[in-house]
């Protein structure tokens, strides 16, 4: 049974610095949205940003934009610190799952009318997501074999 998209070896080591690599940006880039009192700052210094480079600005600050950047902070600084302490193959996977996730959202928001300093952090997210989900999609690769047999044994899959 294999559990990663390179068991063994350098390509595997090369692999996990990737894993954590993207832990450490998402650690630096997070942080600052895991509380109300450093979103503030957040939210205040990427609009002041947007402004003079001609990006655009955020939204006024309210309570409810508060809590979702609260949520999110506190999420992905956990997932981050998980991904620095025990980097795994398949934590890289789910990592990579989860960027083509939030690169899908900021395209969308960005569609919406989003600051322009969105793309800043959308690249980041799409260069990360396919440097992780790329080794899982070589022949052989693959994902384990317990998750394929438990996604072919899933209710309507025959």
């Amino acid at each position: 049974m294999t559990t990663s998209p390179h068991p063994t070896g350098l390509p595997h080591l090369r692999y996990l610095r990737v894993v954590r690599a993207s832990a450490w940006y998402d650690l630096v880039v997070t942080a600052g949205f895991a509380t109300p009192w450093t979103y503030a700052l957040v939210h205040d210094t990427l609009s002041s940003l947007g402004r003079a480079w001609g990006l655009g600005v955020l939204p006024e600050l309210d309570p409810i934009q508060t809590l979702y950047a609260n949520l999110m902070g506190s999420v992905v600084v956990v997932w981050a610190v998980l991904r620095l302490v025990r980097p795994l193959p398949l934590h890289g996977l789910l990592d990579g799952v989860a960027r083509t996730l939030f690169t899908a959202w900021q395209a969308y928001a960005l569609t919406q009318g989003a600051p322009r300093f969105l793309w800043l952090f959308l690249c980041v997210e799409a260069v990360f997501g396919v440097l992780q989900l790329a080794p899982w999609c070589r022949p052989g690769a693959g994902l384990p074999h317990a998750a394929r047999a438990a996604w072919a044994d899933r209710p309507g899959a025959r």
